[in-house]
């Protein structure tokens, strides 16, 4: 798949074909070779970290259960993969740890902290316990509190503050004012949502001061070529493997 492999990110794994957020869904994000993979976690209330993005368990399973107050092992009793198609019934909710024995050599895993209940300590000692390499699992999350409180249990894991486009403002403020806030708090880099805001000008000064920009979630191949001209580093799509494919379909111009 050649240079494009490294530029995008499969969104809750491959979520447009397989179920989001499961091990069927990152496996198929891998077996496209695509390179980084993520995910969305909370913690449930044995204390374990499982893998699911709403705070309820209804829209993916079928089942109204609340994260946070359920324990691991039933949350695993559920059917997380049949809303998707009969051919995805018993797909589990994974924890955590089931997703990071996945990753390859080759490939990255960017954890979305969903919940403030996560305890910094168990966080790192899922990571530490797979052996992957510090630069292959990546934090995100929208409060920034959250993010420092890790970096001290985590300071070699790279820390990226994800920026919502309804938080218009924000985007409308500018690259020096966003470059600040986020050298401020000692992060990373940036993961901006995609909107008709995020301009050229806001990728490149934000570059500019030395922060890796992502941005999520893109579907449309266009969109994607014209975020990678603007030099945005890596893409977050629910067919990452798909979008790779059209990219370098189409490369024979230079993006």
């Amino acid at each position: 798949m050649g240079k494009f492999r490294s530029r995008f990110i499969a969104h809750r794994g491959e979520s447009h074909d397989a179920p989001e957020n499961t091990l069927a869904a990152v496996n198929l994000a891998w077996e496209r070779g695509v390179t980084a993979v993520e995910v969305d976690v909370h913690s449930t209330a044995d204390g374990e970290i499982c893998v699911i993005h709403d705070k309820k368990t209804t829209r993916t399973t079928g089942e109204s259960l609340v994260v946070g107050k359920t324990s691991l092992s039933r949350l695993q009793e559920l059917d997380a993969g049949a809303w998707k198609g009969s051919a995805w019934k018993g797909e589990k909710i994974p924890a955590l740890s089931q997703i990071l024995s996945t990753v390859p050599e080759y490939g990255k895993l960017i954890i979305e902290i969903k919940s403030a209940g996560i305890l910094p300590g168990k966080l790192y000692e899922e990571v530490s316990r797979s052996r992957l390499r510090v630069d292959q699992v990546e934090i995100i999350a929208f409060d920034i509190k959250i993010l420092t409180s890790l970096q001290k249990t985590m300071p070699d894991h790279r820390m990226l503050w994800l920026l919502d486009p309804l938080w218009f403002w924000l985007y409308l403020s500018g690259s020096s004012f966003l470059a600040k806030k986020i050298i401020k708090y000692g992060l990373h880099g940036i993961n901006i949502g995609y909107s008709p805001l995020l301009t050229r000008s806001l990728v490149t000064g934000l570059k500019a001061a030395g922060l890796p920009v992502y941005v999520w979630t893109v579907n449309h191949f266009k969109t994607a070529a014209m975020l990678l001209d603007y030099g945005a580093d890596m893409i977050a799509s629910d067919k990452a493997g798909r979008m790779i494919r059209n990219i370098e379909n189409m490369n024979n111009t230079v993006i």
